[in-house]
């Protein structure tokens, strides 16, 4: 299924909370149909910051968040789930099987049952990310790697054109990594979906994403394509000296 997209603008974005200094300066990025942005950027540059802004769980001071030309304050909060799809870092298994837990992305849809239609969208997403084998199971008992995949393909079933995931890799293994952001790369490119990142791993950025924001001291370094990804910028952003070397059709940024 292949939607006609949804574009999320963030314009000139100013965030502080009560008791801290300003974290966002004037952040400015769009998220785009059928693109996969990774928002780079040490640890406390205001990434995750940014991206509760861009979901509307955190109000900016300054600047807007628009949604296809409409301010996304003003869309309606269930209008806003079936739209954007928000991944978060801390997600936390309860005692449900799987195909319960999947059908929880189908919320914004239910009003007093699950329809057939609901039912039918976690049937596809199982089908399509081959999670047959998983669907009687208790999500409590899976593993880091089959949990995450489990609260990505949620986010699927969701249905939604914008998906915000907030380090979606965090303490998964190489394998599980690589996994986990082909099928978001997938998504992106069969349902042209709008998608952001925040991430850590430059690398794994350059082989799934193919827009890059990079963030520093709550500022916007650059954004744009893998060209913005360079020994300058990765020095400006993390302050260390690398090379970046193209292997396989594949850019690298190897530390020095």
């Amino acid at each position: 299924m292949t939607t006609n997209g949804s574009t999320l603008d963030a314009r000139e974005l100013a965030f502080k909370y009560r008791h801290s200094g300003q974290i966002l300066h004037d952040v400015s990025a769009s998220i785009t149909p059928g693109s996969f942005l990774a928002i780079l950027g040490m640890n406390g540059s205001g990434k995750s910051t940014f991206l509760s802004c861009l979901d509307g769980l955190l109000s900016p001071q300054k600047g807007v968040v628009i949604l296809d030309g409409t301010q996304l304050k003003q869309v309606s909060r269930e209008d806003r789930a079936k739209s954007i799809a928000y991944v978060t870092q801390h997600s936390h298994a309860n005692r449900l099987t799987v195909y319960d837990a999947l059908l929880l992305g189908r919320k914004p849809y239910i009003r007093s049952m699950p329809s057939a239609q609901d039912y039918q969208a976690v049937d596809d997403v199982i089908e399509r990310l081959d999670l047959t084998p998983f669907a009687l199971r208790y999500v409590d008992e899976l593993s880091g790697g089959e949990y995450q995949k489990i609260i990505i393909a949620r986010a699927f079933v969701q249905q939604a054109d914008v998906l915000l995931l907030d380090e979606p890799t965090n303490n998964l293994d190489m394998a599980n990594q690589a996994e986990v952001l082909q099928l978001v790369r997938d998504e992106v490119d069969t349902r042209n979906l709008a998608a952001a990142a925040v991430m850590h791993d430059v690398n794994l950025a350059l082989r799934y994403c193919d827009r890059f924001l990079l963030i520093k001291e709550g500022r916007v370094l650059d954004c744009g394509g893998p060209e913005v990804i360079t020994p300058e910028s990765i020095q400006q952003v993390y302050g260390i000296s690398a090379d970046i070397i193209t292997h396989n059709g594949h850019r690298i940024v190897i530390p020095l």
